[in-house]
């Protein structure tokens, strides 16, 4: 817990345990025991629903098993005609060997096929993804992703000189 809960339970329920202890066991009134109930109730259901919505909304720590799968364009970032048009063109795939396929499609038919490795850096909490693809290379992919982690999922940013930031989200293509 914090420091303010800390300061809370030291400087409040411990002092306000005491009192109601002693009022009732000098009273012996059962409402001294029902309101000390209650308190600690209440300050053990606080604490199990910060740890339910800590659990839920903790971003999810990257690992080197978690970038294997199919990519794609993710339009809800920029849609329009130019989303659909990457997304209609591009996707790439990475397998659990860490091997790299970067497809360009016309008519939802891979047309070139770019083949590469991946591996990870895990100096920080969650792992950051390298790209190696040997000539010819490519300005889609050239360059280290950026990721955005929200919640369980995440999206791979990467910054091609001709057409921007492209998004990729995970997920299996279809035709629109």
């Amino acid at each position: 817990m914090g420091f303010g809960f800390n300061l809370l339970f030291i400087f409040v329920l411990v002092p306000l345990t005491i009192i109601l202890l002693i009022g009732w066991l000098l009273t012996r009134k059962v409402l001294y025991g029902k309101v000390l109930g209650f308190i600690w109730l209440l300050i053990f259901m606080l604490i199990v629903l910060s740890f339910l919505i800590n659990a839920i909304t903790e971003k999810k720590k990257l690992r080197r098993k978690d970038f294997a799968g199919e990519y794609i364009v993710d339009r809800s970032y920029f849609s329009g005609r130019n989303a659909n048009w990457q997304y209609d063109t591009f996707k790439f795939e990475i397998k659990e060997n860490d091997s790299l396929y970067f497809y360009t499609m016309e008519g939802g038919r891979p047309v070139k096929k770019l083949v590469g490795t991946i591996k990870t850096v895990d100096i920080y909490p969650s792992h950051r993804l390298i790209i190696n693809v040997s000539a010819p290379r490519s300005h889609l992919i050239d360059s280290i992703p950026t990721i955005y982690r929200d919640g369980s999922s995440f999206h791979l940013i990467f910054n091609s000189s001709k057409f921007g930031n492209m998004y990729y989200k995970k997920g299996n293509w279809h035709p629109r």
